[in-house]
């Protein structure tokens, strides 16, 4: 396994299969694009209530939505990167709403599984630096999200 993923189920709504194939999905996402092993990311499957409370805080936007993701690699302004280190290189922390995963799953027509994939690929690719804010930049993304999602076998 190319990332060290910690997973946290806020809900205790997963099943543990769910969990490793998320695992093994985003271990697949990262073999894609090159991620170096022992790479870390973390996991939280959250509620409506709490990814609405990090919305709010984060982003201005007191409303739930399906998925936040924290990159630790955006450079601040007046941080320095450090290198030279053999640190595992931490990409960021991956926030999942269950409830709008099921809602999302229904609207969509298809499991809940795949809703929790592509979410879970949708955090991942953000914490690499992919972007929506434009309608180029969401083609790049979301076809690189389709082709993961289609070649590890999650498809719509």
């Amino acid at each position: 396994m190319k990332l060290e993923i910690d997973f946290l189920d806020e809900t205790n709504e997963l099943t543990e299969e769910q969990i490793e194939t998320i695992e093994k999905l985003l271990n697949f996402a990262a073999d894609k694009e090159n991620i170096e092993t022992g790479s870390e990311v973390s996991v939280t499957f959250v509620s409506n209530e709490k990814i609405q409370e990090i919305n709010r805080e984060y982003r201005g936007k007191d409303q739930p939505t399906d998925v936040i993701s924290f990159a630790l690699e955006e450079m601040g302004e007046g941080e320095i990167e450090v290198s030279g280190g053999h640190m595992p290189r931490i990409l960021g922390d991956i926030i999942i709403s269950v409830t709008r995963t099921k809602e999302q799953a229904e609207d969509y027509g298809h499991s809940f599984l795949r809703e929790l994939g592509f979410l879970s690929v949708h955090g991942f690719l953000h914490l690499l630096g992919y972007d929506h804010e434009n309608e180029e930049d969401e083609k790049i993304m979301f076809d690189r999200q389709r082709e993961i999602l289609d070649e590890f076998g999650l498809q719509r």
